[in-house]
């Protein structure tokens, strides 16, 4: 199975009884102040999913809720329980969709990469695409019997906050901040500080959908790429999410040696010892 598959196929393999599929969706609501809160998109996957879907929690079992970071990676240990109460196995199919960009699908695939689970793939334009071509949508809560999901770590996959500190002098390493322009440059405000990681790049994950949501041909995503692959590659956001559809992307395209910071911009930002940087 690709890791990028389209509704077509999704559509002709829905009844396989070793495939999994899973709404991963959580809604960022904006506030007047301009700011924003996430909230779990269990309700509204109530009211409508991809039949026979499960929800994949990201605002509960899937990250560590005790955490002063929102989406805080949990152990390796409790993601895989949480995945094996939803009936993946150490030999299930996954399919992973949003409601929304695909960044949501992206962490928990790349979270299922990181305990060493290889057999899962994203929705290409997720629900929306699925909807908009007038495929079947339930309602309520779908359960499956509970499955063995063993956990084989990469390590190497999640970065911390000190490897990100020695990436910003390492010429092997490039940072790469996955967030629109506006928060890269500090035009606009989003984390305690504003700007970004000194010495990272931009790059958004954004610009790698067109304007349904697909993601666009690899060729030309690898053109707006353009990085050695030869380099580590670090991708950041606020909180792990976008930075994990770049390194999904980057992934796809061959790159060996893809991590995220997964504490991202919530952790950097509040140290004023964390150097960053403004777009002069």
């Amino acid at each position: 199975m690709e890791s990028l598959v389209n509704t077509a196929w999704l559509a002709d393999h829905l009844d396989n009884p070793d495939l999994v599929v899973l709404d991963c969706s959580v809604v960022t609501v904006m506030e007047e102040d301009g700011g924003f809160h996430n909230e779990s998109g269990r309700e509204q996957y109530e009211q409508g999913h991809i039949p026979g879907a499960g929800f994949a929690d990201l605002k509960g079992e899937l990250s560590d809720t005790g955490s002063t970071i929102e989406f805080a990676v949990p152990t390796p240990e409790s993601f895989c329980e949480s995945m094996s109460r939803l009936g993946v196995g150490d030999d299930s199919r996954v399919v992973l969709y949003d409601s929304s960009l695909s960044a949501w699908a992206a962490r928990v695939w790349w979270m299922l990469k990181w305990i060493g689970f290889d057999r899962a793939a994203i929705l290409d334009g997720g629900f929306s695409a699925w909807t908009e071509e007038g495929r079947p949508v339930s309602s309520g809560l779908v359960t499956r019997k509970p499955s063995q999901l063993t956990p084989a770590i990469r390590p190497g996959l999640i970065a911390d906050r000190d490897e990100v500190m020695a990436a910003i002098t390492d010429d092997d390493v490039v940072l790469v901040d996955t967030l629109p322009a506006v928060y890269y440059c500090g035009e606009e405000v989003m984390y305690a500080r504003p700007g970004h990681i000194t010495g990272a790049i931009n790059l958004s994950g954004t610009d790698y959908l067109d304007d349904s949501g697909h993601y666009k041909p690899a060729g030309e995503i690898d053109g707006m790429l353009d990085l050695d692959r030869n380099r580590r590659v670090i991708t950041y956001c606020g909180g792990g999410i976008l930075a994990s559809l770049n390194a999904f992307v980057m992934t796809r395209l061959g790159y060996q040696d893809v991590s995220v910071y997964t504490a991202s911009l919530q952790e950097w930002a509040s140290d004023p010892a964390n150097p960053m940087s403004v777009c002069s």
